[in-house]
Parts: C-alpha cells; structure tokens; sequence
C-alpha cells in the first residue's frame, strides 16, 4: 500500500484554504491513502472557533474530501470537531475514492487541557479494511498509552494511523514513543502531525511512518511537506515472529494471575 501524511501548516487559514493547501500537495503523488493532522479541518488551538466550524459526519467538509479523493484516486483520512446535537467530538473520518466513509473514529482519551471543555470522549476502537491491511485509528494522546496500541494489535490491526497536534515541547512523543509503539507490537504506525505556528501554539512537526521493527521509513522535519512509503504487509508477520510479544503477552497474563 503507498501510503501518504501530508504534515499541514494550516495556522490562520480557512478550512477552503487548508483543502487548497491538501490539493496542491497531492498533485502527482500517485498514493493508496494519505494521513492529515488531528482536527485538520478547523485547527486544534483555535479555541471557541471549533463550535461554528464543527459539522456532522458526511458534512460539507467531508463533500469536499470526497472530491478530493476521487481526483487524486486516494482515500483521505483527516480530523475534524464533529458535531452531535449539542455534542462535539474530536473524531477522524476516512474517505474513499467513490466518496465512501471508510472509518470514523472519536478520540478516546481527552488530555489536559482545553479539550475537556469542548469535546465528549469516543468510547471504541475503530479498524478498517484497506488495500489488504487491516487498519486501526488512535488520535493523538490515544496512542501515547500502550494499553491502547496494544488492544489495535490484539484485534488484528497491521497498520496503526495516530492523527496528531503534537507541539514542539513533546519531541519525545514523536521520536521516541510513537516508534516503541510500533516495534512492541510489530505493526506498522504513521503518526501525522501539524507544521508552523497557530494561535501561539508552535507544532512540533516530525510526522513519521515507522516500519513494525521500530525503524523509521520517513520522517519530516518541521515545515509542510507531504513525506510517503510503501507500507508492505509481509513486514508486519516478519516482526511479529521474531518478536512473539503478542502471543507472549498471554502466557504473562496468565502468570501474573497466579501471582
């Protein structure tokens, strides 16, 4: 599977804008599926802005990502504020290439800070089928717990996409954690993360897509820029073999409840 994050620098600009700036960026690219950041259609540290640009599932935002897919015949994974009633969630859609909604994902864990005054948590895990992976979505502070990479992994998940809004004060997350994650459940992890400056909130950038042996197969540095890997299936088994942490991770279940 080819596969795309497109690492935005979207500070100050409309949603139009930031499809604009996707748009531009795929032009030529020839991918299966591309990654944008967590909540890239609004913004993250836009504050109240995310209650007038919140939209529903399949909203005018998604209408347009679906166009966009059909043009550069890739399917679009990328956050958004999705509205509910009265409810916002900090939720992940996919598009495919015919406009279908691939997956949807609300973010589990809300962290410190300003999203426990905006957003409900989500409360399951989401996996997909696509191009032959099976897939799963965390968002941002979702994957920075094993228990949760962990239980994507027990369920059959290759391939791990973390949409994120990571500053430039949490490097560790980003070089250190993300990778560990990969490598301790032999699958394949793209972590896509925000560029520049927005609000007063610098973005750390570093977006990656780690091999399941924990390596890096590409990794941005802090501008916009679309980086991109052929994410190859037979690598997930191969880890995961020589690595038997999965199956291991039963026997030690097991142990520990005798103790």
């Amino acid at each position: 599977m080819r596969a795309g994050i497109f690492q935005s620098a979207g500070g100050g600009k409309t949603p139009a804008e930031r499809l604009n700036q996707l748009d531009l960026a795929l032009k030529g690219s020839s991918l299966d599926i591309v990654v944008c950041p967590e909540l890239f259609m609004s913004g993250y540290n836009v504050g109240s802005d995310l209650l007038k640009l919140a939209e529903p599932q399949q909203g005018p935002f998604s209408n347009q990502i679906a166009k966009l897919a059909n043009t550069h015949d890739t399917a679009i994974l990328y956050g958004y504020p999705e509205r509910v009633g009265k409810e916002l969630f900090n939720a992940a859609a996919c598009i495919g290439i015919n406009g279908e909604l691939l997956a949807h994902h609300r973010k589990l864990l809300l962290p410190p800070g300003f999203e426990h005054e905006y957003f409900q948590p989500g409360n399951e895990l989401t996996l997909f089928e696509y191009h032959g992976m099976t897939c799963a979505i965390l968002i941002c502070y979702d994957a920075e717990f094993p228990e949760a990479v962990r239980a994507c992994a027990e369920a059959g998940a290759h391939l791990i996409i973390v949409p994120t809004a990571l500053v430039d004060n949490w490097n560790s997350v980003a070089f250190q954690m993300m990778p560990t994650r990969a490598f301790e459940n032999g699958v394949w992890l793209m972590y896509a993360n925000h560029a520049g400056e927005e609000n007063g909130a610098s973005y750390l950038g570093a977006s990656c897509i780690v091999a399941p042996d924990g390596s890096d197969v590409a990794r941005a540095g802090a501008e916009q820029t679309l980086i991109t890997n052929k994410l190859d299936l037979t690598q997930v088994a191969r880890a995961q073999n020589r690595l038997t942490y999965l199956n291991d991770l039963i026997k030690l279940r097991r142990t520990l409840t005798t103790i």
